[in-house]
């Protein structure tokens, strides 16, 4: 059984359809990674997913079981099981580090601070930010501080996390670091939807590759097939392109 499976999934923004039809799927501790152009819909495929974009057709099961988006209760039980990473960071500026891992677990599961402090201990040592506890966001480089957002996601002890080109918006010396941080997340064996432009870190890290383009999935296979000898002439192109730089 899949972890996530979507199927036909159909949405879009003021009449335009930006999601045509996507369907794919992603077993329990797999890393799937969507690729494409800008525009294909890679990244409203993990806003529905997530809740923050309706959906106008199709349907997102969480362990064989789908996702009623119209549900406010179902959306909130499906953000306990999952958790996302954007390009910007998000942190709160007014809140040291160490408070920003804290404030969802104790307010929305419920969990006693000492607790909550402890795993967020936990996890910036996991992430390589164990003596960042007490600095405020703008004390941050931007690697590190999107290290903080990915720690904060894992907060909420999630089993299925969704980055969406978390790296876009760092400076080429900082892409490594999150990178590596990822890496390791996927050493733990949760599952993850990944959007992302560097090519070398999918097919390194990924199980599946799903590319997309004008919001359908065009093919989907292990990284080896899709980069050395994908069946479609759209995927052919857009490596070719993509690699020769």
């Amino acid at each position: 059984m899949a972890h996530i499976d979507i199927v036909d999934l159909v949405a879009g923004y003021g009449g335009s359809t930006i999601l045509n039809g996507v369907s794919f799927s992603a077993g329990r501790g797999e890393v799937v990674a969507l690729i494409g152009p800008s525009g294909s819909g890679k990244s409203t495929v993990l806003r529905v997913a997530i809740g923050l974009t309706p959906a106008s057709g199709g349907t997102i099961s969480i362990d064989g079981t789908p996702v009623d988006y119209a549900r406010p209760a179902a959306v909130a039980a499906l953000r306990r099981r999952m958790g996302i990473v954007f390009q910007q960071y998000n942190l709160f500026q007014n809140m040291t580090v160490i408070d920003n891992l804290v404030l969802a677990p104790v307010r929305t599961l419920g969990v006693p601070p000492a607790q909550a402090a402890a795993r967020a201990h936990d996890l910036l040592a996991r992430v390589g930010l164990a003596d960042k506890a007490g600095s405020y966001p703008d004390q941050l480089s931007g690697g590190q501080q999107q290290r903080v957002a990915i720690a904060r996601a894992l907060a909420m002890q999630p089993d299925i996390l969704l980055l969406d080109e978390v790296t876009a918006a760092l400076d080429p010396e900082r892409v490594g670091e999150v990178l590596e941080t990822i890496r390791a997340l996927a050493d733990t064996g949760i599952t993850m939807l990944i959007v992302s432009h560097e090519m070398g870190f999918v097919r390194e890290i990924a199980s599946q590759v799903v590319m997309m383009d004008a919001g359908r999935v065009v093919e989907t296979g292990p990284p080896a097939a899709m980069f050395d000898a994908p069946t479609q002439p759209r995927t052919a192109a857009f490596m070719k392109a993509i690699l020769r730089h």
